[in-house]
């Protein structure tokens, strides 16, 4: 009779140690899901104070925001293992916990879940204004780059018909780069180099001005050469402005999506879970 006494003695102490233990991990678990919680809500809440927002930096805002995602969910994680620790315990101790946070979890991560999916609309729509934007930049710099070459072209032109004015600037540029100074002042390397190439090419073009036949067709060839390297860069510019509205597109709505997905399951499936646990008698 005492050594079945002792028994059951010991089981009951075994059990007591057990609740403990769980006890203290489920409280443990939810005190860090809590703290990632509390912190990416207070991040969010700091990225968001400047509410008069352009398009740019909303769309920092919603990177940095998508980026830091998966710390809510890891939080909320956190809690409702350590709450369903916590009613595997109740149920051998027939215990109730008083404060319970499930309920709001499952709601934050509803609300979130709601807000990962607005993002993407949104975030598409600011990422083709950015491109939009990008092109007309892209555009409006290939105009201008025609432009300063047609006005290249009008001033060789010039020079060309004006011995005596191309023959003054060669003069010029010759006493400057025989003295390596300008206004007294010395000339650096970079400087140099440059009217350096300055003087080549208007002695070429004094040479080419004696023969309007090869001028010509030497103008005709630098206009081609220029307009094809604008039009290059120009499509290079188009085709890394579409990529990059793309890679963005895909990367953040992709990733905006997989939480707004996970935040909807937790939270939806929990709601429901709760609504049916209140149902019952």
């Amino acid at each position: 009779m005492n050594k079945q006494l002792i028994k059951k003695i010991a089981s009951n102490i075994d059990k007591l140690k057990s609740m403990t233990y769980s006890a203290f991990t489920s409280l443990v678990l939810k005190i860090i899901g809590i703290v990632f919680i509390l912190n990416s809500l207070l991040h969010y809440a700091i990225l968001i104070v400047p509410l008069d927002l352009d398009i740019q930096l909303q769309n920092n805002l919603i990177n940095s925001v998508v980026d830091e995602g998966t710390l809510p969910l890891v939080g909320i994680g956190f809690v409702l293992v350590g709450y369903f620790i916590e009613s595997l315990n109740n149920k051998q101790s027939n215990k109730k916990s008083i404060f319970n946070l499930e309920l709001p979890t499952y709601i934050l991560a509803s609300l979130l879940g709601l807000i990962f999916l607005l993002i993407i609309p949104v975030h598409l729509n600011n990422q083709n204004t950015i491109k939009v934007a990008a092109l007309e930049r892209i555009e409006q710099g290939a105009v201008q780059g025609a432009e300063q070459i047609k006005q290249f072209l009008t001033q060789v032109d010039t020079l060309s018909k004006n011995p005596d004015l191309l023959n003054d600037q060669i003069v010029n540029l010759r006493s400057i780069l025989e003295a390596r100074q300008i206004e007294g002042k010395p000339l650096e390397a970079q400087q140099l180099e440059t009217l350096q190439q300055q003087y080549q090419q208007l002695t070429s073009l004094r040479e080419l001005a004696k023969n309007p036949e090869e001028y010509k067709q030497r103008t005709t060839e630098l206009k081609q050469q220029l307009e094809t390297q604008l039009n290059q860069n120009r499509e290079k510019a188009e085709n890394q402005a579409k990529k990059q509205y793309t890679t963005q597109n895909l990367n953040v709505g992709f990733k905006s999506l997989m939480l707004a997905i996970a935040y909807n399951i937790i939270g939806w499936m929990g709601l429901r879970s709760t609504i049916n646990n209140f149902k019952k008698p």
